[in-house]
């Protein structure tokens, strides 16, 4: 090298510590026709209202093309913040237009949230198995992550009180309905639990709620902001993704005011705003009767989704494996006896043209090798059941 060339400069130490998400890897594995993908968290696309997005894109071109196409604020559409308050407020946790922020998908409010709260080595307790893009948002934060044991009810509060005591965490991050990768629903009891604990031991919570519009089943839990201690710690994160498209990249924020503020000022640096044309056609489509009835045919088809799968594992999995039943969301958590590597058995599982995803990546702690997540929203029931005889191929073959 001639003397006066000098190496490019090393990459910051959190994009070297970070891995890529293996949930992304394995979709693009799997990405061709032929195969029946219980892997990835992708809503229906046959289901999506693509009559009514269209209508509501072009309204808002026609009738107001120069706001909808020009810059905007950070903290988001005024319309689309007004009817995402309503819908909260409906939902039982009294909220305003000026509580919320508009993000770039519920992802980008996580990432906010944690530039807004984290210094590198802070620590932050999460559910064990955990969202997987949370575990990235988190490292790249430079935080120490710290699992909290769960049952088949979700976070366990008496084990949230000991680790937090111990361990002195700035947060406490949780999806508390149909949880992200078990499907899970904390009681309300447990909730009432967990707000305690924040309160006692003074640390933020991040609930994270993609999926709470997606319940076909049971009563719906209160939002755990809204229990006694968590009301004044509490930031909620909500999408788009999963109940109108994730092709929008449209979420949203509420927090407390001096919370809000900092994330406001993160977006302004990460991004400015998110897309004025997405926000107001959203918020178009949010003015008619449209979101709730296309969440009726959501609810009902997700539901056979659910059965089918659910009904048909018995013969797919192997003898002495154990699943959930949830009342909503897009995932079922099973577990295979010992012995049985998910991770060591999906090459095998891929050559039939079916696909999971192994459970070893969302925990924090050591994994149970045996876990998988399985989606049931992507595929109708014919192709469901027809997706379980496949896997029963390799996951119903006598091991050595």
């Amino acid at each position: 090298m001639p003397e006066d060339v000098r190496p490019t400069p090393q990459l910051a130490a959190r994009a070297a510590r970070t891995g890529g998400s293996p949930v992304r890897e394995i979709l693009a594995l799997t990405a061709r026709p032929e195969v029946i993908s219980f892997a990835g968290g992708l809503p229906a696309g046959e289901l999506f209202d693509t009559g009514g997005i269209s209508a509501a894109f072009r309204h808002v071109l026609d009738e107001a093309p120069r706001q909808a196409l020009q810059y905007s604020t950070t903290e988001g559409d005024p319309a689309l913040r007004a009817a995402v308050a309503a819908r909260v407020s409906a939902r039982g946790l009294a909220t305003v237009p000026d509580d919320l922020v508009i993000t770039t998908g519920s992802q980008q409010g996580l990432s906010l949230l944690a530039t807004a709260l984290l210094e590198p080595g802070d620590t932050v307790l999460v559910e064990d198995p955990c969202y997987l893009a949370a575990l990235q948002v988190f490292s790249f934060a430079g935080a120490r992550v710290v699992p909290v044991p769960t049952d088949d009810e979700g976070l366990d509060p008496q084990a949230l009180d000991e680790i937090a005591a111990r361990e002195r965490p700035k947060l406490l991050y949780l999806v508390p309905t149909f949880q992200n990768p078990t499907g899970r629903t904390l009681p309300a009891g447990r909730r009432a639990a967990v707000a305690r604990v924040a309160a006692r031991r003074g640390l933020w919570i991040v609930e994270d709620d993609p999926y709470g519009e997606l319940r076909f089943e049971g009563e719906p839990v209160p939002y755990l902001g809204s229990f006694p201690g968590a009301e004044d710690r509490t930031a909620l994160l909500g999408s788009f993704s999963k109940t109108v498209a994730p092709g929008l990249r449209l979420g949203w924020l509420r927090a407390p005011d001096v919370l809000r503020r900092a994330c406001v000022v993160a977006k302004q640096a990460a991004d400015l705003h998110t897309s004025t044309l997405d926000q107001a056609a959203a918020a178009r489509y949010l003015a008619g009767p449209d979101l709730d009835a296309h969440l009726e045919r959501v609810r009902g088809a997700y539901r056979a989704r659910r059965d089918a799968l659910v009904d048909g594992l018995g013969a797919a999995l192997p003898e002495g494996s154990r699943w959930n039943r949830p009342d909503g969301g897009m995932f079922v958590w099973a577990s295979m006896p010992a012995g049985y590597d998910a991770t060591a058995l999906l090459p095998e599982v891929v050559r039939y043209d079916v696909a999971y995803v192994p459970g070893a990546p969302f925990y924090a702690g050591p994994a149970d090798a045996g876990t998988m997540r399985l989606s049931f929203v992507t595929h109708p029931p014919e192709e469901i059941r027809e997706g379980l005889l496949r896997l029963a191929k390799t996951l119903r073959t006598p091991r050595p």
